[in-house]
């Protein structure tokens, strides 16, 4: 009979209200010893996005430790169903049938596979062996446009319509959760974020921090937040950072996710 190769894993997140906006709208979760973390970032110019993005992190926190892969899959799923029927019903008794919406990703990790589930343009990214891939496509109009060929991926951050998103939870009656699920190896890196973070740092620059990090959950999230916000970001800007050990190895504890009210001071960031 075969052995189960069962990773183990460390994370960190944060979430920072950035340098304009008054109300933090993105949430974030960071559960290792659940192995699920999750990104939300509430519609911005909608009635309640901080709301829509609480509800989402607050149900996916209820889950119970997995048994087996498939369980652990439809709970997720089943969460994010029941917050989308929340959100309609909010939507219809107390904001005159306004959108109540909010972005999500979620990475999975059970024994050696990882699921990524996501709704909107938050963004899941892997370092592999120094190679970053999107492993998300992003539900957004820009997207639209770059996979017909009328703008580049480089013009999509620039267009008027950067912003206009084609799915959200709470936006439609029903729920439509894109998902892909890859194997774990020893080293990977994940990333997970909102828009705030990848419209103001390139790819190439995610690549080059995650690869300086010395895997290093917490320092990374630091240095994200802070590049994002020495650019004067106009978004919140939030991240989540997992380390993807040795099978078998001692699980690093780190801090899960904090929400921050105050720019992070310089000497935070990774030189």
């Amino acid at each position: 009979m075969n052995q189960k190769t069962t990773f183990q894993w460390s994370s960190a997140g944060r979430s920072h209200v950035g340098m304009v906006r008054a109300i933090n709208e993105d949430a974030c979760l960071a559960m290792p010893e659940l192995g699920l973390w999750t990104v939300a970032d509430g519609m911005g110019g909608h009635e309640a996005g901080d709301v829509a993005s609480r509800m989402i992190v607050e149900a996916l926190q209820q889950i119970d430790p997995p048994s087996n892969w498939e369980d652990f899959l439809d709970s997720a799923r089943n969460r994010l169903r029941e917050v989308n029927r929340r959100l309609r019903e909010e939507s219809a008794e107390r904001y005159q049938h306004r959108t109540i919406g909010s972005t999500v990703v979620v990475l999975l990790a059970y024994e050696s596979q990882c699921a990524c589930l996501w709704v909107g343009d938050s963004r899941i990214y892997r370092l592999r062996n120094g190679q970053l891939q999107q492993l998300t496509r992003d539900h957004s109009h820009v997207q639209e446009l770059v996979d017909q060929g009328l703008i580049t991926p480089d013009d999509a951050h620039r267009h008027p319509l950067a912003n206009v998103i084609t799915r959200a939870v709470g936006s439609a009656e029903e729920l439509q959760i894109d998902e892909v699920i890859h194997p774990l190896q020893a080293g990977d890196l994940y990333l997970l974020c909102s828009d705030g973070l990848n419209k103001t740092v390139s790819d190439d620059e995610i690549a080059g921090l995650l690869a300086h990090s010395d895997h290093n959950c917490q320092e990374a999230v630091k240095a994200f937040i802070h590049l994002a916000l020495m650019r004067d970001a106009s978004d919140n800007v939030t991240t989540v950072v997992v380390n993807i050990g040795d099978p078998g190895s001692d699980p690093v504890e780190e801090t899960g996710s904090e929400t921050l009210a105050n720019p992070i001071p310089p000497d935070w960031y990774l030189q």
